[in-house]
């Protein structure tokens, strides 16, 4: 980092189109950050014009949990001449956070100088955040899927072994789900699932997770639940379900059959994690076999 002094008397280098009509963000700096000169596109970034950002730093605009990993880089950078690239968010003035990708380089001068050249990365963010979302959630019905499940119950175990407290799952299937889709269509076969998911999400406490496994099974994870707890929740679960479902004008027939497993506290996650979900599976075709 600078000692806070002025740019005054250091030279700026040669400044070209190229930095100029950049459509990129593009800064001239010494070598421990103090801007020297910035094009219109770093300004426009950053809602500043390139005359106020003359004297300042990048780490100055820097959101203050990623200021650390930016000092560490630059850091870096003035040990080995070279070349670095990190990602960091940055704040305007008025408060908008903008995810950014700086690449540095060293130039050996004279005068020894950073080109660095700034990349809004918002578009790429919301696109990986987006596939991420993807990937541990049911794009149907917006639920976890059974990878954030397992993730989820494993966490939730880690905690109960960590701080002896006893975790529940339960494990739900519709009953008279294929009898929908043969006599209705899958469409509203899907529908059933969506209504379902939300009628689901409507009893579920804040630390509960409902998942979709899979076809029309769900399952909860009840962190720090004893299991007649789990049990009142069941029973919440059948009277949000009780045996009907209407979507429109339509009212299909669908129940629920639902099985719990426990662990006590302070049972080893590793040993529990099957367990407890097999313990669940089973109790809940004994549940469905009672129907029949």
């Amino acid at each position: 980092m600078d000692d806070g002094g002025g740019v005054g008397t250091v030279p700026v280098p040669d400044l070209g189109s190229a930095f100029t009509n950049s459509p990129m963000g593009v800064a001239l700096s010494t070598p421990d950050g103090r801007l020297l000169a910035a094009n219109h596109a770093l300004g426009e970034l950053l809602g500043r014009t390139p005359e106020e950002l003359r004297g300042t730093t990048l780490f100055d605009v820097t959101h203050p949990e990623d200021v650390a990993g930016a000092v560490a880089t630059c850091t870096a950078l003035q040990q080995s001449h070279g070349r670095a690239r990190h990602e960091c968010r940055l704040l305007r003035p008025d408060g908008v956070v903008v995810p950014v990708q700086v690449t540095t380089s060293w130039v050996d001068g004279p005068p020894e100088h950073l080109v660095m050249v700034v990349e809004d990365v918002t578009d790429r963010k919301a696109l990986e955040a987006r596939l991420l979302h993807l990937s541990a959630h049911d794009p149907l019905t917006g639920l976890p899927n059974r990878l954030l499940f397992r993730d989820r119950l494993r966490h939730a175990l880690e905690r109960g072994h960590r701080e002896h407290t006893p975790t529940c799952v339960l494990v739900l299937d519709l009953d008279g789900f294929k009898a929908v889709n043969d006599r209705f269509g899958h469409p509203t076969g899907d529908a059933v699932l969506v209504a379902v998911a939300a009628r689901l999400t409507s009893v579920l406490r804040a630390s509960d997770t409902a998942a979709r496994l899979g076809g029309d099974e769900f399952a909860v994870v009840c962190e720090n639940t004893e299991r007649d707890a789990a049990e009142h929740l069941a029973d919440r679960l059948r009277e949000a379900l009780p045996g009907t479902l209407t979507l429109g004008t339509t009212t299909v027939e669908v129940g629920l059959s639902i099985g719990i497993g426990s662990v006590d506290g302070g049972t080893d996650p590793e040993d529990a994690q099957e367990a407890v979900v097999r313990e669940a599976d089973t109790a809940m075709y004994a549940d469905k076999a009672r129907l029949r």
